[in-house]
């Protein structure tokens, strides 16, 4: 069996089957920019929490996203009414 692929700093790449298996059904342009930006599992799964509200759980204690993760949510949230319609 193959091994997963991974970046250079041996975490392992999110996959295509990864990102629909936690986001759903996207657009294949919204997909390709968040395999684009190379995201670790870790960034995806903290992107996908804040985009979908689970980041409040934390109140004052979490902290803002930053670098992947940020960019995942952008991607994410670039269309308001995905998580408003989809998630609800």
């Amino acid at each position: 069996m193959a091994k997963p692929p991974t970046h250079g700093n041996g975490k392992q790449a999110v996959t295509h089957d990864m990102v629909v298996g936690l986001v759903g059904e996207i657009g294949n342009a919204r997909l390709a920019a968040i395999l684009a930006a190379r995201p670790t599992l870790e960034d995806l799964e903290e992107a996908v929490a804040w985009a979908a509200g689970e980041s409040d759980v934390m109140g004052e204690e979490r902290l803002p996203l930053s670098g992947v993760a940020a960019q995942v949510y952008d991607i994410l949230t670039a269309d308001e009414d995905y998580y408003n319609d989809e998630r609800s």
